[in-house]
């Protein structure tokens, strides 16, 4: 007997497509049939991919043909599953804070560059230009930015806010500072797991009453872990700046610590590398420069990694001296190592306004179970 597609299709006009309430014509599931004499061909493509699912297709659609067309017709059911993308499981999202303009995170892959004196220098630079500047010091295990800014026996105060209590932040030299500091004893240790680092980072961002910021700077720990994860995961951040010395120990760590923001789970902007301790300079001859840890590995490093060169910084025994004294080196006025933070200032905020123009918001990352936490080649 000579089988007629038209048949076909009649017959696959009873049958329901798994899960979707529409018969296999009206659905589209049926994508071909192909008739020679008594043999027939079905191709159908089904969303369900359960394989419950496509062998009741298989059998449903051998029955009925064999059934209301001809019951010795010899029948091949190629059934191809498309399912709906689904979202992604264990999505964290993070919360806008309103008033916080710019989220610019601190970082090194490395401890001992200097990221703190950085971040600190660039928060009372960025207040002297006339801009809303805060600081969280969100390095956990090794909070200094309270010793940097003369405020580590302070006490944050709670304040009402809409019938909400909140932190109220430190201030000092125009800039609002939170740290884990605040709430600890200058002696203590913080021993705490991972969980319990990011719990108190989030009570010091969404907990407190930062007002309106044009910019809060994030002083993130050395490396690139948990802490991190857990920042970019509650906060949009809008650009990430790497502080590394000229040396290639910690060169190879700050292209670690680029790596870990431009992957792909993460993809949060690279503002630019600033060299920290870039040379040697002696108060009695301000003239020379001896490069103790080699010269321009940071600029080298940004551009091989076609990110922005920021600016360099000296190794001056003054700017170790304003933060240990708690007054950032870039308050003394008239000095060249305020103009050198100034210049590096410029420049960030040179490339925060142009990410700003040219890409959409930042938002916060979206981290599955597994996503961003591997090893990232670069």
């Amino acid at each position: 007997m000579k089988l007629d597609k038209k048949d076909i299709l009649k017959a696959l006009e009873n049958i329901t497509v798994p899960g979707e309430g529409q018969n296999m014509v009206e659905s589209g599931a049926v994508k071909n049939i192909i008739t020679f004499g008594d043999e027939v061909i079905v191709d159908i493509t089904i969303k369900n991919p359960s394989l419950q699912a496509k062998k009741r297709t298989e059998v449903d659609i051998l029955k009925t043909i064999h059934e209301e067309v001809y019951e010795k017709a010899k029948i091949t059911v190629n059934v191809k599953v498309e399912a709906p993308e689904q979202p992604k499981a264990n999505v964290i999202k993070g919360k806008p804070v309103p008033g916080l303009r710019n989220i610019i995170a601190i970082a090194s892959g490395k401890g001992g560059v200097g990221k703190s004196t950085v971040t600190a220098n660039l928060a009372v630079t960025l207040a002297k230009m006339g801009f809303k500047v805060g600081v969280l010091d969100a390095d956990i295990y090794g909070p200094s930015i309270p010793i940097m800014f003369d405020v580590a026996n302070e006490k944050p105060l709670a304040v009402n806010i809409d019938g909400k209590s909140k932190m109220k932040p430190i201030e000092n030299y125009g800039v609002k500072v939170l740290s884990i500091g605040f709430f600890t004893q200058p002696n203590q240790a913080v021993v705490w797991r991972g969980p319990m680092a990011a719990k108190a980072l989030n009570q010091m961002i969404f907990d407190a009453h930062w007002g309106e910021l044009d910019f809060l700077l994030l002083d993130l720990p050395p490396g690139t872990g948990d802490i991190h994860l857990s920042i970019m995961q509650s906060l949009p951040i809008t650009g990430a700046v790497i502080v590394s010395t000229p040396q290639n120990v910690a060169l190879a760590d700050a292209k670690k610590g680029v790596a870990m923001f431009q992957q792909e789970s993460i993809n949060v902007p690279v503002l630019g590398i600033i060299e920290n301790m870039a040379y040697f300079t002696p108060a009695e001859l301000p003239d020379n420069k001896y490069f103790i840890f080699g010269q321009e590995g940071a600029k080298h490093l940004a551009e091989d990694l076609d990110v922005p060169f920021l600016g360099e910084l000296p190794l001056v025994q003054s700017i170790r001296e304003a933060g240990d004294v708690g007054r950032p080196a870039a308050l003394q006025t008239a000095t060249a190592l305020e103009q050198a933070f100034e210049k590096l200032t410029q420049n960030v905020v040179q490339e925060v306004v142009r990410r700003n123009d040219d890409l959409p918001p930042t938002e916060a990352i979206k981290i599955t179970t597994m996503a961003g936490c591997a090893a990232v080649k670069k």
